[in-house]
């Protein structure tokens, strides 16, 4: 797949649904709309408590006030990261906002296929509670192939669980990239 991105953690908890990473409100915004597609971004992950946003200190905000792009390239989180409704627009407005991929203890089953299909992100799962050990701010590097996450921050290095069969779709762009490639479906 070669995808190796490097960049700022932000750092969350548990149990951030879907609500907290694209505000309901925001859902009015029409994605096939470019203009109205790129404000996705400025809401992603809004929703977030202030004291669970940047553990442990809290109130660090993933995209800046009046901004439409975040500092940050990778999410860390805890476990059942995107629990809650089905909502596509999650992993497009995380996305939006610029950054690459999520590496999280657990995620619901939901944000992370949403995540592989629409090829919005790339979601890796972590044996270890990174939560504790990468604080938001750290330089992080991912190696998606290599399934690992190094903290350049710390020097520490995080062993990841391979993406598997997701990987070569996450590499195509998307499920519709991934079948069109392949010859299954045609334009």
């Amino acid at each position: 797949m070669g995808a190796v991105i490097r960049g700022k953690a932000f750092v969350v908890g548990d149990n951030v649904d879907t609500d907290q990473i694209i505000p309901a409100e925001y859902l009015n915004l029409n994605p096939s709309d470019p203009a109205e597609r790129k404000l996705f971004g400025r809401y992603a992950l809004s929703g977030v408590p202030p004291a669970q946003s940047g553990l442990p200190g809290g109130g660090v905000s993933f995209v800046q006030q009046g901004r439409e792009a975040s500092e940050f390239a990778v999410v860390v989180a805890g476990r059942n990261f995107g629990c809650g409704s089905s909502r596509e627009h999650a992993p497009l407005a995380i996305r939006q906002a610029g950054c690459r991929a999520v590496v999280a203890q657990s995620f619901a089953r939901i944000f992370y296929r949403n995540s592989v299909n629409g090829g919005y992100l790339v979601p890796m799962e972590t044996p270890a509670r990174l939560v504790e050990e990468i604080a938001t701010g750290h330089e992080v590097e991912l190696d998606a192939d290599a399934a690992t996450l190094k903290d350049i921050t710390t020097g520490k290095q995080y062993k990841l669980s391979p993406l598997g069969e997701a990987a070569p779709i996450i590499a195509a762009g998307g499920i519709f990239e991934f079948a069109r490639k392949a010859g299954m479906l045609k334009g």
